[in-house]
């Protein structure tokens, strides 16, 4: 967990959709405690073993997709199931490993209650970019975009870029939302 991103959000006050997987709930419990219970945040889906959905096993990025409907469907519930536990209500957003789908696993996503989302700016690539290119793409992300950023490695130039980011974006007058509050950052 990268606590100084998560200290980076709360310090600013900026909202933020987290898409957890399972795999990471189970490994830090008191973490998801602590982001369930914190306002800003809005938690989601990021599967069950973060594959990509698709019912073939395409994959993306060297990572094999779930193999057919069922295993989407698995990808989905059980996650949703333990997110819905965790914060008393299901989760609206769904985001794949990889954020790759295919149109049939897109609508088991979707049957199963969950909206399937995807990125506008890849914010840190993977948490690889350096902090001067986490706060260039931030900056360079569009209105209403949404950007991904990886609070799962903590010592990479995520939670630094962002910090530089946020100042310089709330100085221009932008706005961080949720998704479940209108999505994305608007201007």
């Amino acid at each position: 967990m990268d606590d100084e991103l998560l200290e980076v959000l709360t310090g600013a006050g900026v909202p933020a959709t987290l898409f957890l997987n399972l795999r990471w709930i189970t490994a830090n419990p008191r973490v998801v405690e602590r982001l369930a219970a914190d306002p800003l945040f809005e938690l989601a889906n990021h599967g069950s073993r973060h594959l990509p959905m698709s019912v073939d096993g395409r994959s993306a990025y060297g990572i094999g997709g779930t193999r057919s409907a069922a295993e989407a469907v698995d990808e989905v519930w059980e996650n949703h199931e333990a997110l819905t536990s965790i914060t008393g209500s299901p989760p609206r957003w769904f985001r794949s490993g990889t954020a790759h789908y295919d149109e049939v696993a897109t609508k088991v996503a979707v049957a199963l209650g969950e909206q399937p989302v995807g990125f506008t700016t890849n914010g840190d690539f993977g948490a690889t970019a350096s902090s001067d290119q986490v706060r260039a793409q931030l900056m360079a992300a569009p209105a209403g975009g949404i950007v991904i950023a990886h609070m799962n490695q903590p010592g990479s130039g995520t939670a630094a870029g962002v910090a530089a980011a946020v100042t310089d974006l709330r100085a221009s007058g932008v706005d961080f939302v949720t998704l479940g509050a209108g999505g994305g950052t608007r201007v």
